[in-house]
């Protein structure tokens, strides 16, 4: 009598014999499954050569156990499962139609392109001054007049210091050619002259500084001296901004800094002035803010008629364009994070196809704005693009 028995085990091997007194083993490992023969009808003995010299049971006990490994080998392959990978969860997104492009929307504030402060060169008491706040005024135009009473008083003095030294030098140039005047004192008569005429010269200055001219043409923007009060040296009497075009101030965070290049376009929208514009060249701020972490920019906007002022308040769309140019450069725009990188330094993203497979597409990228990216080529409008769970992705995997 023989009993049968199998059971999986985990690693493979050669079979084993085991001789125990008593019974008989034949342990044979097979497709992962031990199987134990046990023979009951064998002499017991102590020894393996005992047991070789039974022949003819070893014969009939080899038919049975090819037998047995057969049908164990068969029950095994029965109990194997196939495992198949479950799909990858996944967030995606479809591409935008062709031709749309994002722009960020602002709050600015209208400047003036220049601001000239114009001041007197000296103290002193202002009489008049011509202009008013508003007020158009052109190059050399007069502005303000201070009291000249104490530089016309200089300029007399001056004068006659003049008048004598000029007098000296005609008066000793006649004994100096005749020889009879020392060189030294010859010397000292001319640079008295030199000095009196230098003095000359400086109090007529002073009395034409009393007088206020405008330097540069445009508005006045603000008067800061009335008539009746002293003015001190370089302190600002009125000021005078050029309005032909102007520039409008913009604070941006410093995250999308990047985003915007000096030809990025833009269009300012002032309510109060009625006007919608497209903006020029940007001008890009390099000192952040403390608290609030922005940076300026400046945009340049013509001005022809006048109606943009200083310190009127602006809607401003960087990016934004125009259909047509929409149509002739369009493209796309994607989370940066759903770009990836091979390490050859190509980009590429994952795109899912209708079997939902992922596959890997080759793209060229442009500017980024803010957590988005634009995608110049590689992808189509309508494609679903994996933006999260990219992480364990491989060529072909299922997701879901």
């Amino acid at each position: 009598m023989f009993i049968i028995a199998f059971f999986p085990f985990e690693s493979s091997t050669f079979p084993l014999f085991n001789i125990k007194k008593g019974r008989k083993e034949h342990r044979f490992i097979r497709n992962n499954c031990h199987l134990c023969i046990c023979f009951e009808h064998i002499e017991a003995t102590e020894t393996y050569k005992t047991y070789e010299n039974n022949v003819t049971t070893m014969k009939i006990n080899s038919a049975l156990l090819l037998l047995a490994i057969a049908v164990a080998g068969t029950a095994c392959e029965n109990k194997k499962e196939i495992k198949q990978k479950p799909p990858t969860q996944v967030k995606t997104e479809v591409v935008a139609a062709a031709g749309m492009t994002s722009d960020q929307t602002y709050v600015g504030i209208v400047e003036e392109n220049e601001a000239t402060a114009v001041s007197f060169t000296s103290m002193g008491l202002v009489k008049r001054v011509l202009v008013s706040e508003g007020q158009a005024v052109g190059r050399g135009q007069l502005l303000a007049v201070m009291d000249d009473t104490q530089a016309r008083n200089v300029l007399t003095g001056a004068e006659a210091q003049m008048a004598q030294a000029e007098d000296a030098l005609k008066r000793y140039g006649m004994l100096h050619d005749a020889g009879s005047l020392p060189e030294a004192q010859w010397v000292e008569i001319q640079s008295k002259v030199a000095q009196a005429r230098s003095q000359l010269a400086v109090a007529k200055k002073n009395l034409t500084d009393c007088r206020l001219v405008a330097p540069v043409g445009g508005i006045i923007g603000r008067q800061q001296v009335k008539a009746g009060e002293t003015a001190m040296p370089s302190q600002a009497v009125v000021t005078i901004m050029d309005v032909s075009r102007v520039k409008v101030r913009v604070s941006v965070p410093e995250a999308e800094m990047n985003a915007i290049t000096p030809h990025t376009p833009s269009m300012v929208i002032v309510e109060a002035a009625g006007k919608k514009v497209g903006g020029g060249r940007i001008e890009k701020g390099v000192v952040a803010d403390a608290m609030t972490h922005t940076y300026d920019i400046r945009i340049n906007v013509p001005n022809g008629d006048r109606k943009l002022l200083p310190g009127m308040v602006a809607q401003v769309r960087i990016g934004a364009t125009s259909a047509s140019s929409q149509k002739e450069g369009s493209f796309f725009t994607l989370p940066i994070t759903s770009v990836q990188r091979r390490p050859d330094g190509s980009l590429f993203v994952w795109t899912v196809d209708n079997q939902k497979k992922v596959h890997r597409t080759a793209v060229t990228v442009g500017a980024s704005q803010g957590n988005r990216i634009s995608i110049l080529s590689g992808i189509t409008a309508g494609q679903r693009i994996v933006t999260e769970g990219y992480q364990k992705l491989s060529e072909g995997s299922e997701v879901k």
